[in-house]
């Protein structure tokens, strides 16, 4: 038995370029020509208020140097012709746990890293997989089978490396970044390559002389220490391929907050009619922490007028939450709290300082039906991921000519995905 084999075995899985493949692969599947991945294509923004910024972009949309994060206004200025998608955020989660069934099939030691990464814990496990390789194969071609789209994985014995694996070689592609592959593979990559090395620290590293990650790798820890402090430790321990932080088994995403927005074709100037919007934005924004076996500690709701003036407002919570009713309550008082009475062209809600919902501590104030209102929160979350979203909607939306579900939806309904998307 080799060393290797002795040590823990690790791999990340990356979908290459999620939501715009995700999205590619769904259409595809019912019945389009053209896959978004061969053409000038992003994901992101509002397509008719041409407002908003690019989540994802295809191969051929990096030959114009699009890149994402920057808006859909000066992304089309690169490319006139560009195909702008807006973002189908309930797809994105189906396709997500598609992945994830299949990934059970191998190990039950998943951590879902964010909604398009995991990692996956093999260690101990060398008798049913001998060739960590040819098993990293085996999982991503049969994802690029049954799901229609591709992945990168990494193969190491630590997170920090199997995820910067994952990255060296994109798209399809399986690579390993073991300790002694450190030098070879890690250490001449520029250092804002590195995990952790943000566009804040990357311009300080410079000033040391610091520009590859071998640079970091064999620095002073003291001097780092002394010019970053805890986090000149951390990204120098990275650098030297040390991280030994265990695959946590567990549905919930890593994220600090989930946020939904929109912006709206009209001026509002109702007071119902804006609360309605709220609803539209709680739903998918209740949808998703559910989903993810969350509550939330804070709500945040944002508002924009119709000359771009912007101010927010948020509230700290006495109890854990992930009832749609209960953020939309929040959020609807946290607007009346703040509104000047104004027209507004966009609203936005967030749910933050999220927590597991495994256990929920409620206070003697609470609902004395809290089981029952998550029971149906829950049974409505399961008709519409099998029906659609437009299977069950709130009786307050009949007739009001607004969405009944808003931000990143859009009118689709998209059916359960089980071994296609």
């Amino acid at each position: 038995m080799t060393s290797k084999s002795k040590q823990r075995l690790i791999m990340h899985i990356d979908v290459n370029s999620a939501y715009l493949s995700w999205e590619a692969a769904y259409r595809m599947q019912q019945g389009s020509s053209l896959d978004l991945r061969d053409i000038p294509s992003v994901i992101g923004g509002d397509v008719e208020s041409r407002h908003g910024i690019v989540l994802a972009k295809s191969i051929p949309a990096k030959k114009y140097n699009i890149q994402t994060g920057e808006t859909l206004f000066s992304a089309r200025q690169k490319c006139p012709e560009l195909i702008v998608i807006p973002p189908h955020y309930e797809l994105y989660m189906m396709a997500s746990n598609a992945m994830i069934d299949i990934l059970n099939d191998y190990t039950p030691a998943i951590q879902r890293f964010s909604v398009d990464e995991m990692f996956l814990d093999f260690t101990s496990m060398e008798y049913h997989y001998p060739d960590p390789i040819e098993l990293a194969y085996s999982i991503k071609d049969r994802i690029k089978h049954e799901l229609g789209f591709t992945v990168s994985i990494g193969i190491s014995n630590n997170k920090l490396l199997a995820k910067m694996g994952s990255d060296l070689k994109k798209p399809d592609a399986v690579t390993t970044l073991y300790p002694d592959e450190i030098s070879k593979k890690m250490w001449p990559l520029p250092v804002e390559d590195l995990f952790m090395v943000g566009r804040a620290t990357a311009p300080k590293l410079h000033k040391l002389n610091i520009f590859t990650i071998g640079d970091l790798a064999a620095y002073d820890s003291d001097i780092l220490k002394s010019k970053l402090k805890s986090h000149g430790i951390v990204i120098w321990n990275f650098a030297n391929g040390n991280e030994n932080s265990d695959v946590r088994k567990s549905n919930v995403i890593d994220v600090k907050g989930i946020g939904n927005s929109t912006t709206i074709s009209f001026d509002v100037t109702d007071r119902k009619e804006a609360h309605l919007i709220l609803l539209s934005l709680c739903e998918m924004v209740g949808m998703r922490l559910r989903h993810q076996e969350s509550c939330c500690n804070l709500v945040a709701i944002s508002i924009k007028s119709h000359d771009f003036i912007s101010y927010s407002r948020q509230r700290k919570l006495y109890y854990p939450i992930d009832s749609t009713a209960k953020i939309w309550r929040v959020a609807a008082a946290l607007f009346d709290e703040v509104w000047k009475g104004e027209p507004v062209r966009n609203l936005g809600v967030r749910a933050s300082e999220l927590c597991t919902n495994e256990f929920i501590q409620t206070t003697m104030f609470d609902d004395k039906d809290i089981e029952k209102t998550r029971d149906l929160d829950n049974t409505i979350d399961k008709v519409r991921l099998k029906y659609g979203t437009a299977a069950i909607i709130r009786g307050s939306f009949l007739h009001s000519g607004l969405s009944p579900i808003n931000g990143g939806i859009g009118e689709e309904s998209y059916p359960v995905m089980t071994s296609i998307l």
